[in-house]
């Protein structure tokens, strides 16, 4: 299936684009009928200068509460760096009723939909790039974005029309993207930082120096 043009910045909940998703989504309702179980939108304000790039929804983080990195460990090492950085209210509670605000910040995910096991296929980034491509374009005041993993630096990078040679991905790399600069993360995974492949300091190293550069 061929992604539709002018796509908004937020996918439908019950969005069907992606069968083997939407599929998954509906087995998770079944068991779970009280979580949210959708396409998740976007979290922040529409005039951030700041974006942030996931994956996807974890199955019992954002596919629960519906609001992207909440209920999970990577929402606990990301809410609480970005806290640290003054990009929040530091209110984060794991639920999306917590009264947490973001401080010239957006979070979104790569795909909006949570995948089994983790991993989307090819096919379902793709048809979902739409979606980021139209949260770029909507970014007025984008100054940077902040890529969580390889997955959503190729994803925004196809998204801007960036040749993926041009801005190879790294941990700490940094890339100038027209108006845009380009921070590379490893993703804030319990996996990764349970395997130290990525520590706080690291992760906490890439929001010092996004502070750094906005000032």
């Amino acid at each position: 299936m061929t992604p539709p043009v002018n796509a908004p910045a937020n996918p439908p909940k019950d969005c069907r684009l992606c069968p083997r998703l939407a599929e998954y989504r509906d087995e998770n309702a079944q068991k779970q009928p009280d979580w949210f179980n959708g396409a998740v939108p976007c979290f922040g304000a529409a005039d951030a200068k700041l974006l942030i790039v996931g994956l996807a929804p974890g199955v019992t983080g954002a596919n629960r509460t519906g609001r992207p990195f909440t209920g999970d460990w990577a929402g606990d090492l990301l809410y609480a760096t970005l806290a640290k950085f003054g990009f929040s209210n530091d209110c984060y509670d794991r639920h999306a009723e917590d009264g947490l605000a973001l401080h010239g910040c957006m979070i979104t995910n790569a795909v909006r939909c949570v995948p089994p096991q983790n991993k989307p296929v090819g096919a379902e980034i793709t048809m979902c790039r739409q979606f980021l491509k139209a949260r770029l374009a909507a970014q007025h005041n984008l100054q940077a974005v902040v890529c969580l993993g390889r997955i959503a630096h190729e994803s925004v990078l196809r998204a801007l029309d960036v040749r993926l040679k041009d801005a190879p991905f790294a941990h700490g790399a940094r890339h100038r993207l027209g108006d845009i600069h380009l921070y590379d993360s490893y993703h804030c995974s319990r996996y990764n930082t349970n395997t130290g492949r990525l520590t706080v300091e690291m992760f906490e190293a890439v929001f010092a120096a996004i502070r750094k550069d906005m000032n």
